[in-house]
């Protein structure tokens, strides 16, 4: 079997430590027990080898054998459907998952990362732009809240992929306090991160890191 490589910045600054999104694909790999290595590119230099394997300059991406994956979602789709754990093979099962995968990186993280953005520069002036992203994102939040309100994890009461990626895209939210009123959200996100699979994926990012320091 081709060994999975996962490839990610040599270093980041200390704001994103902890959710730039090769996060994702870490945790993705650890919960299905997947063996694979990191490697690094420059986060000041980013050259055509570079741009070759992700076409926007950002990371990750993942490399397995002659496939090469970028987007994260993609990537962690991909460690999934090697993985019982993370994505049933009966097909009912597997569309609940599916449908909640791409929930939360198009219905979500949609409405999240431009208000997170707004958030990481401390521009905190209201205009009727900013307040119509707090209007789409509460929007967004009052539905996820309904949903996991009823149950503890997405699809089929089982843990998954899609628990992955809905659960890493409310913790930029949860980073700024933007899940207040959400007590169901904040409790989702809280049975997420404290699985080892996720406190693993976590602490070896951080040190990668770190390490570059």
């Amino acid at each position: 079997m081709p060994e999975i490589v996962l490839t990610t910045f040599d270093w980041v600054p200390e704001i994103p430590r902890g959710y730039v999104r090769d996060l994702r694909v870490r945790w993705a790999l650890e919960e299905a027990g997947l063996p694979y290595c990191v490697e690094s590119v420059s986060f000041r230099e980013r050259d055509a080898a570079h741009f070759s394997s992700q076409p926007f300059g950002q990371v990750p991406w993942l490399t397995e054998g002659d496939i090469t994956i970028f987007e994260s979602g993609a990537m962690v789709l991909h460690v999934a459907e090697k993985s019982d754990i993370l994505m049933p093979s009966e097909p009912h099962a597997r569309s609940e998952v599916i449908k909640w995968l791409f929930a939360a990186l198009n219905s979500v993280e949609a409405a999240s990362l431009p208000w997170s953005i707004f958030k990481f520069s401390d521009d905190t002036t209201q205009t009727p732009g900013r307040q119509h992203l707090d209007n789409f994102l509460n929007t967004r939040l009052q539905h996820m809240e309904q949903v996991l309100a009823e149950r503890a994890w997405l699809a089929n009461d089982s843990f998954s992929v899609a628990d992955i990626l809905m659960a890493d895209v409310l913790r930029l939210v949860d980073r700024f306090d933007g899940l207040k009123d959400y007590s169901a959200c904040r409790n989702y996100i809280a049975r997420a991160t404290a699985r080892p699979a996720f406190a693993k994926a976590y602490a070896d990012q951080m040190e990668h890191f770190a390490a570059a320091d």
